[in-house]
């Protein structure tokens, strides 16, 4: 499905590069692996190819599909429920879904609600983890550095 060199996105992870696709025996059973290098944290992850539909595994955003991202970033109206245990929920299922522009729905909604009311621990992790994979992508996307891609998203959410 996937070949070496593809920029992909691994839901609840981010984006990464498929460097390799190697065979390993893991309890006995030899299966085919994705090695994917992630840009932040310079981490590798290893994802069975056979299991990449049902994780949800798909290709990074086009360079032009990236202004809608900022776009999202810039609304202003927010309307989410004070309810914060259903809000945690919506918004780790948007996190799950792996669609970028529902993540960068949720750093959007979590930056804003920081602004005016602060978040709980529960949601500032949810934050720091959402921004993370937003800013993976981004970075892949717009072929860019992870510090100019930061400033600029930063930028998006303070105005």
């Amino acid at each position: 499905m996937f070949s070496v060199g593809d920029k992909v996105v691994y839901p609840m992870h981010g984006a990464g590069v498929i460097e390799s696709i190697e065979e390993r025996e893991i309890l006995g059973q030899k299966q085919s692996y994705y090695v994917l290098r992630m840009p932040l944290g310079d981490m590798k992850v290893m994802i069975p190819t056979q299991n990449v539909e049902g994780i949800g595994i798909r290709e990074v955003i086009d360079r032009r599909d990236v202004s809608k991202v900022y776009e999202i970033l810039q609304d202003h109206d927010v309307n989410v429920t004070s309810n914060w245990n259903k809000r945690y929920r919506e918004n780790m299922s948007k996190i799950r879904s792996g669609n970028i522009y529902e993540v960068a729905d949720v750093v959007r909604i979590l930056m804003k609600r920081d602004k005016e009311k602060g978040l709980s621990t529960g949601e500032r992790k949810m934050l720091n983890s959402a921004k993370q994979i937003l800013i993976s992508e981004l970075v892949l996307a717009e072929n860019s550095e992870q510090v100019d891609v930061e400033s600029l998203v930063n930028e998006y959410l303070s105005d």
